[in-house]
């Protein structure tokens, strides 16, 4: 009895709790449910890290083991075609820096790179007119610096001795018959005559023709015909020569040429009897000052460049050919333009482009119109007004994405969505099916239908009966040699 009174007490304690819990429960004033955490953002691809028209649509990693960079949704709708958007940690990461289009007065001078040559004009060949012997070298070394009228060599030669004596006896006869006939003075002085032309001819000059007597028979010292250095020395001591080979040849380093290779685009600013200045590394501090003295009437192909020749002074020698520098071509007053930093402009040679900061952070490319350069500075003739501000660093980078962004959008638009088709809601009861419902029986199928592409149109004939059909085909032959024993043959 007491078991049972004990049940029926904790049954009780049951439902009352329970039905307070309950009570609570529905007397509890409801509370506004939270706001659901915000959805991660799903990429819609990822590009190539590098700016190269790559992407894909799962996150993966370039050759170099660099991340491909996620594209969200909201990136592109913000972006137009070909402006790239940037964040201020992508700007300072990648470095990216801009500065205001400005004008100035640009110097319409022109620098190039020079090297020094031997002046055309003062180059001298040894060369004899006859043949003969290299008797003795003097000037036997290449480099060597010569005066104006130093004995370079001595030469042997008997044409040389024939025509020394015929002047000699010519001479020495004119001498005798002063007081004889004048036909017979006339006729030897002709031969004397003929004589001396012909040792002229051979480039003995009248000093030597003077001290003929002197010298020894057949011989001729050759003399330097002005002060410079030897360039070249094909010949050694003791060699024979022919007429016209050359011995020896000079160079008059007094005046020095320097070539400037000056770009196609720039041709413009140089003219004749321009003012110029050359410097070079290996002549810290030394400024020497000519004046371009040819301009070469045709372009290299190879370098697309004009060869200008610039003379320079060189009385102390320090300009030796083959030395390297920088030459400065000194033009008239310069015009204030509006102008760019070189940095910022993009040159394809197609077209060229410069990067505007449209708005913080955004960046659109600007197809622009150059004219002169100066220095650090180029001439922009239209696309860009002044106070806007281009990028001078990272625009490489930025370009490139610019590129990338663009023919991605390019894409998307040039593939456009498949019309969708609701099956559904045709009407057939004109091909005798009830309509579903109220609904689709509104959508009726037009009364005409289509004419039939087919209509018309004859279909081939079925083809041909196999000729072999109902055939019976031989059985094949019994083997001859079936049910043989072949054991005494191995035998």
């Amino acid at each position: 009895m007491n078991r049972h009174h004990g049940l029926l007490i904790a049954a009780g304690v049951v439902v009352v709790l329970g039905g307070g819990i309950v009570l609570g429960r529905l007397s509890k004033p409801a509370v506004p449910a939270t706001a659901a955490a915000p959805e991660a953002r799903k990429p819609l691809y990822y590009r190539n890290p590098m700016g190269l028209p790559d992407t894909s649509p799962v996150p993966k990693q370039d050759e170099m083991g660099m991340d491909y960079i996620p594209v969200y949704a909201e990136d592109e709708a913000n972006a137009a075609p070909g402006i790239v958007v940037l964040s201020p940690e992508k700007i300072q990461t990648l470095g990216v820096r801009t500065e205001a289009v400005r004008r100035q007065r640009l110097d319409p001078g022109l620098q190039a790179s020079g090297t020094i040559v031997v002046d055309e004009t003062r180059q001298h060949v040894i060369a004899p007119r006859f043949d003969g012997w290299v008797a003795s070298l003097q000037a036997n070394q290449t480099g060597m610096a010569v005066r104006r009228g130093q004995i370079l060599a001595t030469v042997y030669s008997p044409q040389l001795l024939a025509a020394q004596e015929d002047y000699r006896l010519a001479d020495a006869a004119l001498r005798q018959l002063r007081d004889g006939d004048a036909a017979s003075l006339q006729s030897m002085q002709r031969l004397r005559d003929a004589a001396r032309r012909r040792l002229l001819n051979w480039g003995i000059d009248a000093g030597q023709l003077e001290h003929l007597a002197h010298l020894q028979p057949g011989n001729l010292a050759i003399t330097a015909p002005v002060a410079g250095v030897i360039v070249e020395k094909p010949v050694v001591q003791g060699a024979r020569f022919g007429a016209g080979d050359t011995l020896l040849r000079l160079a008059d380093l007094s005046t020095v040429w320097v070539t400037v290779n000056v770009p196609a685009t720039q041709i413009g600013r140089v003219r004749l009897g321009q003012h110029a200045r050359f410097t070079s590394p290996a002549l810290a501090g030394q400024v020497f000052a000519g004046q371009v003295g040819f301009l070469q009437p045709v372009l290299d192909t190879a370098t697309r460049t004009l060869a200008v020749r610039v003379a320079l002074p060189n009385p102390d020698s320090r300009l030796r050919p083959g030395l390297f520098g920088t030459v400065d071509l000194i033009g008239d007053s310069g015009h204030e333009a509006l102008t760019i930093p070189r940095s910022a402009l993009i040159d394809s040679g197609q077209r060229q482009l410069t990067l505007i900061e449209v708005a913080p952070g955004r960046f659109a490319p600007r197809q622009i119109t150059t004219g002169l350069r100066s220095g650090d500075r180029v001439e922009v003739l239209d696309g860009v007004h002044e106070g806007e501000r281009v990028v001078v660093e990272g625009n490489f980078l930025i370009d490139a994405e610019s590129n990338l962004r663009a023919a991605l959008q390019g894409m998307a638009t040039a593939q456009p969505a498949a019309p969708a088709h609701d099956t559904g809601a045709h009407d057939m009861i004109g091909h005798g099916m009830p309509a579903a419902d109220g609904a689709r029986a509104e959508h009726a199928m037009p009364t005409a239908s289509k004419p039939d592409p087919h209509a018309g149109h004859v279909m081939p004939a079925a083809p041909k009966p196999d000729p072999h059909a109902d055939h019976e085909m031989p059985p094949p032959k019994a083997d001859p040699h079936a049910n043989h024993d072949m054991s005494d043959r191995e035998r």
